[in-house]
């Protein structure tokens, strides 16, 4: 008489983990890397409207984005434009924090590059223009002021909530 056989399931491989997570260390490092180039528009939001300020945000996308809507304070200074005007329109040792369309596009990227390449400070504010918009921030255009509803998948939408992050 044969022993019954067993059957196992085959083992199934992680595609998150087949590259092993990094260490503690090197993982802290990493993410405080980021916050230093990076900033997300609720941040920038905030600082906006308690005053904290400390930065310049500049919008880096064409006049004709511009006129569609923007940021009430941001500057306008397209990224093509940032070598030439960077230093008669933005004081020398600012912080800058650039913006274009959104996560789909390298725009803000770009316009940060050439920011630091112009001996400036600067972080990217994630998300860009859309996710300004999306989470219900005020936006400005050649009608005034305007403001939506924010996305629920972007923002908590009960008044005076936020996402606790």
């Amino acid at each position: 008489m044969t022993a019954p056989t067993t059957q196992t399931a085959p083992a199934v491989s992680s595609k998150v983990l087949r590259v092993p997570a990094a260490d503690p260390a090197t993982a802290a490092g990493h993410f405080h890397r980021r916050f230093t180039f990076e900033a997300d528009v609720s941040d920038v939001h905030a600082d906006i409207e308690s005053g904290a300020g400390g930065f310049v945000l500049v919008d880096s996308r064409s006049a004709e984005a511009w006129e569609q809507g923007h940021i009430p304070g941001a500057l306008h200074l397209p990224t093509d434009e940032i070598a030439d005007r960077a230093a008669a329109l933005v004081a020398p040792g600012s912080v800058v924090v650039t913006y274009c369309w959104g996560p789909g596009c390298n725009g803000a990227t770009r316009a940060a590059y050439e920011f630091a390449a112009a001996g400036y400070q600067v972080k990217e504010m994630l998300g860009g223009f859309e996710y300004w918009a999306r989470e219900g921030f005020p936006v400005e255009d050649t009608a005034g002021t305007r403001q939506s509803a924010p996305d629920p998948l972007t923002a908590p939408i009960r008044a005076g909530a936020t996402c606790g992050c």
